[in-house]
């Protein structure tokens, strides 16, 4: 018979949905935190391998905002390949290439790449509502605003090269995070000014968890309307560029 004894930091529970105070029987977890704990784990393992759907993105995106938008595929040939090459996925593939350069695109101030990283599932909820908050106040201070571009199979830094071949000021890409054992969702915005290959990861602001029970919508919007307008007045992103937003509020 599970006898479950009772955890004495069980309150904490009220202020983290992280796994913690589940209490014990003898030296495990009781039955019920065992199986809630594995099934959080498939739900993490399924946004790993979910699929884009680029569909519905493509429509949405069109027919809501009023800019062209393109679909483009990386280097990768697989998932597996996804998981075990992530170098591939940093870079589009020719055909991809082609389109952009097709584009004879004008400058712009910014470009939005949309990847499905490593939770396609993240990006499918997320994406859509979230550009719906922040396009807008883009559009109302006349940003110029490049295609649109949804790439299957991508990782970060592929957006350096997108918004360097569109010739962007700015480029941001909206990719799903490492999925978590309670936030398989979560949507990762990654910003650099000036894109181009070779770039690393000091050079982009990163603005995490964003989702309804994370960093909402509006607080995410906020937020990077404040970087974006920072970025093109000092011409600079990444470790250069300090979030003086709290500070400014303040005042």
């Amino acid at each position: 018979m599970e006898i479950n004894k009772a955890d004495q930091w069980q309150f904490l529970q009220n202020y983290t949905p992280a796994r913690i105070a589940r209490g014990r029987v003898g030296h495990s977890l009781p039955t019920t935190e065992l199986l809630k704990f594995q099934a959080d784990h498939a739900q993490a393992r399924d946004a790993v391998y979910s699929d884009l759907k680029v569909a519905e993105l493509f429509q949405s995106f069109l027919l809501h905002f009023n800019l062209e938008v393109l679909r483009l595929q990386s280097e990768v040939k697989s998932r597996s390949q996804y998981l075990q090459r992530p170098d591939l996925g940093r870079t589009i593939n020719q055909a991809s290439r082609k389109i952009l350069l097709e584009e004879d695109a004008s400058e712009s101030d910014i470009c939005f790449v949309i990847a499905d990283g490593l939770s396609a599932t993240a990006v499918n909820e997320h994406a859509f509502p979230f550009l719906n908050h922040l396009i807008p106040k883009l559009q109302t201070e006349n940003w110029e605003i490049a295609p649109i571009c949804i790439v299957e199979q991508g990782r970060v830094a592929i957006a350096d090269e997108i918004g360097f071949l569109l010739k962007a000021s700015i480029v941001i890409i909206l990719i799903g995070e490492r999925p978590g054992l309670t936030s398989p969702d979560s949507m990762g915005a990654y910003i650099t000014y000036q894109p181009q290959l070779g770039l690393t990861d000091e050079s982009r602001n990163c603005v995490s968890n964003i989702r309804p029970e994370g960093l909402n919508y509006e607080l995410a919007s906020e937020k990077i309307f404040y970087l974006l307008n920072e970025i093109k007045v000092k011409k600079i992103s990444g470790v250069q560029l300090k979030d003086e937003m709290a500070e400014k509020q303040l005042l």
